[in-house]
């Protein structure tokens, strides 16, 4: 096999495994996922490779009505699926009922680099793995260190005028 090839085989979720040894039994329902990680990975090959029906089928049954299928659609084919990254992982193994897997998702709309930085909980039911709920991670706000500037100091761009005629005046901020 070429290099050319063994990349292009690669499983889109990262595992450094190929897609028939990681998550393609998964998607064609052959297997269930034994791990949240695993499921969580393969939700994410599923986007890529625009499976809506995997997609909802790993929604737990509960939860599925708060869920948009033509949005989820619209989200998975208009995206380029550039990589995930997996950050934590809190339970979610083959013997646990609950489970936490917090990743990055890596993609771009029509040119723009974009990140779904998330914490899912996953739950099983009668067995199978299922995606809970998911809260956005907000990166923390940039907090300033050094001393505040005054409206009536210069203005740090150099312009020579007072910051509050500067970059301070109303509609520069």
């Amino acid at each position: 096999m070429a290099t050319n090839e063994l990349v292009a085989d690669l499983c889109p979720c990262e595992s450094g495994k190929s897609f028939k040894e990681c998550c393609e039994e998964l998607l064609l329902g052959t297997r269930q996922a034994a791990t949240a990680e695993e499921l969580m990975r393969s939700r994410y090959t599923a986007h890529a490779r625009n499976n809506i029906d995997y997609i909802v089928e790993t929604i737990h049954p509960d939860k599925r009505s708060d869920h948009d299928r033509e949005y989820i659609e619209e989200w998975a084919s208009s995206s380029d699926w550039r990589g995930l990254e997996v950050l934590s992982i809190a339970g979610g193994g083959a013997d646990d009922d609950r489970g936490e897997v917090e990743f990055v998702a890596r993609f771009a709309v029509q040119g723009t680099e974009l990140r779904h930085h998330e914490k899912a909980s996953f739950a099983k039911v009668d067995g199978r793995w299922y995606l809970e709920d998911g809260v956005p991670v907000r990166q923390e706000p940039v907090r300033r260190e050094g001393p505040r500037i005054g409206r009536n100091d210069p203005c740090p761009c150099g312009s020579g005028k007072k910051f509050k005629k500067c970059c301070g005046a109303p509609g520069r901020s």
